[in-house]
């Protein structure tokens, strides 16, 4: 994957950029209390997974509020999850801070089994690159959006237009 930069510094993306009309490869990360999330369990709802480098940034935290905001509108047909490197431990800490409770936050640190199934794992810094993918009912791909510069925001706007088409 080409073109994607980290404070202007261009960055090297393992794994295959995932695209529009794939089946959504399943992914195994942790949840904040340590146990496995298994993507699997979500194959036939309605998905969307914000894909942040840490809750511990700015834009990162963000982006995470927004996902949690914008469940509320989606319903309960959405799933919504995100998905860092932090140790669970800390997105634990931060989503009882930020009062995260209508998105799950789940940890790719220990297998990076879903930065590098999805082709968002930055090979420098062992941390996801910024992006969206959304993945429909029938599990096929739906939408994604790899920001080109990791510290800016995703198109928040289109993403939700697109969950709302499949709602």
């Amino acid at each position: 994957m080409n073109g994607i930069t980290f404070g202007g510094d261009p960055i090297t993306v393992v794994g295959e950029e995932i695209k529009v009309g794939a089946k959504a490869p399943e992914f195994k990360a942790l949840k904040n209390d340590l146990s496995v999330f298994d993507s699997a369990d979500l194959n036939g709802k309605v998905r969307i997974f914000s894909v942040v480098p840490s809750v511990d940034t700015g834009v990162c935290a963000i982006q995470t509020k927004n996902f949690n905001e914008m469940a509320t509108e989606l319903g309960e047909n959405v799933h919504i999850v995100t998905i860092s490197n932090d140790l669970p431990f800390a997105q634990a800490r931060f989503g009882a801070a930020e009062g995260i409770e209508n998105a799950e936050i789940v940890s790719d640190h220990k297998d990076l089994d879903f930065g590098k199934k999805y082709g968002f794992l930055i090979e420098e810094l062992r941390l996801l690159t910024r992006g969206i993918v959304i993945v429909g009912k029938d599990d096929e791909v739906k939408y994604v959006e790899y920001v080109k510069e990791v510290t800016d925001h995703p198109d928040y706007d289109k993403a939700l237009e697109e969950a709302k088409k499949l709602v």
